[in-house]
């Protein structure tokens, strides 16, 4: 069994922003919650020009009479003296009196500046009563319900509000509502606002693909998955390429898979945004699918090879997947990419010229695919690129490779153990990237030596004890290696790398198969997709004899993560199924991405096939 079964690395995520929400009972500044609101894109039209007739108009005689301005003018200096609920009293019944939008205003101002979230309330829904056709008294009333958390008051003026907006600005508003209902707490609620306020648009050509889904983010928001995705599903149905929904199909993959196929009929189409291809890839990663994902990155690429970091992040698949040149070039397109980006560059405090971090990955990916093509020398020059400041754990990593390769082993132990590194790794972190050194370079007991007197040290550590399991199993240990799988899965329950370990180690020992199967069918409820569990539900299908199931799964496994095991796999199935021109098609590809493998030397020395 190879390090196939390694726990990948923790992908970072970044929330989406919301909307602040103002919580009534610690009374927190409702001003910059209403101020934040004002630039959602629910008002994207809030400063737009009157009609160039209105300066043509006639002009109305005001309604402020003297005893009106005297009241206003009092309204005003209890504003200046600091008593804003007295002022806001005062405007509000100048407003009530004159039904004038200006007063109205003033008087949720001076609310909102006093801290009085009920007084901005009480106006703005007088406001909204006294005229019911104003644009702004329905977008000032839907404000101050939203930060108020108040969202079984906001259907109808919500909807009067969205239908208020000129219609070239209308899809525009819609998609951006889920956001601006982020922030309600009741997301039910939030809910069956949104379904009222987007019911008229749901029938309008012009808006049914943003409206329905505006309403499936909402509810998925809310937990209505099978909504959303119904949502989702007639959208893309009446507009196949539309990126609102296509997006909203790949949030629903995680909570429901058959969202995959909507994404994948979107993308079929040689026109879709390259911002889409690039979600769906980061989507495939998560998923260990690295194999679909370079694809995708390929594609939007062609489209735009502005990408820079797209360049970055397809080199790093292409060097996991052993595509070592092909890396490289990648990698070569963003470093010179980078580079330009440096030289064009006027301002000296952007990105472009203090990040560094995308070059230096770089450098440790170029020594990693120089290493993986056994040019030590080509591979210690990119390290030299990286200043002493910046090495990480990472680099001695590669550093310490370098000089095991060269027989220094003893010296390579050394370094990861002492050197010097940015932020400082704790000792388990240095353990394991010795641990994987030595494992790299077979030393598989001294490895387990390792590991174990870890373990007695930190005796509930999952991730060492997983460790010590997969190389006890390299050293035919197998009744340690159930024992300790055994105790991750007590320890952390839903470890599916753990579950398919022990079942992928009873199939290839090719003993136990019942249970082999009950171990993998669990590991795959546990991470649906996961390409190396389908590898091993296509191998126990193979061994139990189910053949055309062990082909479909194993390819399903091949496209997703070209892995060289998996290929030794599927090339097996295939020779048995006598379509030997596709079993050697498929070793021949994966033979130059690890010539040194043992899974396929040994199923090619076994069958008796010289490539």
């Amino acid at each position: 069994m190879t390090q196939r079964f390694v726990r990948p690395s923790a992908q970072p995520g970044a929330a989406a922003p919301t909307l602040p929400t103002w919580p009534l009972p610690k009374r927190a500044a409702l001003a910059s919650v209403l101020a934040a609101l004002w630039l959602s894109p629910l008002c994207v039209s809030a400063q737009t020009p009157p009609p160039a007739e209105a300066a043509s108009a006639p002009l109305q005689n005001s309604a402020l009479d003297a005893p009106m301005f005297y009241q206003l003018l009092i309204g005003e200096l209890e504003a200046q003296s600091g008593r804003l609920g007295n002022a806001h009293e005062v405007m509000l019944d100048g407003a009530r009196r004159t039904k004038d939008e200006g007063l109205y205003r003033r008087a949720v101002e001076l609310a909102i500046q006093a801290r009085a979230g009920d007084s901005a309330l009480q106006a703005a829904k007088a406001w909204r009563q006294a005229l019911p056709q104003s644009t702004e008294a329905a977008r000032t009333l839907v404000q101050v319900l939203v930060a108020m958390d108040r969202p079984a008051e906001l259907g109808e003026p919500l909807r009067h509000l969205l239908q208020s907006q000129p219609a070239s600005e209308q899809e525009l508003v819609i998609s951006g509502l889920p956001r601006f209902l982020a922030g309600l707490k009741d997301k039910a609620l939030a809910l069956k606002a949104a379904e009222q306020a987007l019911t008229p648009f749901e029938s309008q050509a012009s808006t049914q693909v943003a409206a329905w889904t505006a309403r499936g983010r909402v509810a998925l928001a809310a937990g209505q998955v099978d909504t959303a995705l119904t949502l989702a599903r007639k959208a893309l149905g009446q507009e196949p390429t539309a990126m609102g929904p296509t997006l909203l199909a790949l949030e629903l993959i995680p909570k429901a898979p058959a969202a995959e196929a909507l994404v994948q009929g979107s993308l079929a189409s040689p026109t879709t945004p390259a911002q889409v291809r690039l979600a769906y890839a980061r989507s495939l990663d998560r998923r260990q699918r690295l194999g679909e994902a370079a694809t995708q990155l390929k594609l939007a690429l062609a489209q735009q090879p502005q990408l820079s970091v797209a360049w970055l992040t397809l080199g790093a698949y292409q060097i996991e997947l052993r595509e070592s040149r092909d890396g490289i070039a990648s990698l070569e397109r963003f470093l010179a990419a980078d580079a330009e980006a440096k030289r064009s560059s006027t301002n000296k405090d952007s990105d472009a010229d203090t990040n560094e971090a995308g070059p230096h990955l770089a450098y440790v990916l170029m020594a990693q695919a120089w290493e993986h093509l056994k040019e030590p020398q080509a591979a210690s020059q990119w390290l030299d690129r990286i200043p002493a400041q910046e090495v990480d754990l990472a680099v001695l990593a590669r550093r310490a490779s370098l000089l095991a390769a060269s027989g220094r082993l003893t010296e390579a132990r050394a370094l990861l153990r002492a050197g010097a590194a940015k932020g400082n790794p704790d000792a388990r972190a240095r353990l394991l990237a010795e641990a994987q050194l030595l494992r790299d370079r077979k030393q598989w007991q001294s490895a387990y030596d390792l590991l174990l007197e870890a373990m007695r040290q930190s005796p509930e550590d999952s991730v060492l004890i997983y460790e010590l399991a997969m190389t006890a199993d390299r050293l035919k240990r197998y009744d340690d290696m159930e024992v300790l799988l055994r105790r991750v899965m007590t320890l952390k329950p839903d470890d599916h790398h753990a579950v398919n370990a022990l079942g992928y180690s009873l199939t290839e020992r090719n003993v136990r198969l019942d249970e082999a199967q009950a171990l993998l069918n669990k590991a795959a409820s546990m991470a649906p997709g996961d390409p190396f569990i389908i590898d091993s539900l296509g191998w126990v299908a193979f061994r139990q004899g189910r053949l055309e199931e062990a082909i479909r799964l194993l390819q399903q496994s091949h496209i997703a993560r070209p892995h060289v095991e998996v290929a030794a796999h599927l090339g097996e199935a295939l020779w048995q199924a006598g379509r030997r021109d596709e079993a050697l098609q498929i070793w021949r590809e994966a033979q130059p991405r690890e010539p040194d493998n043992e899974v396929l030397q040994e199923t090619l020395q076994r069958l008796q096939v010289k490539l």
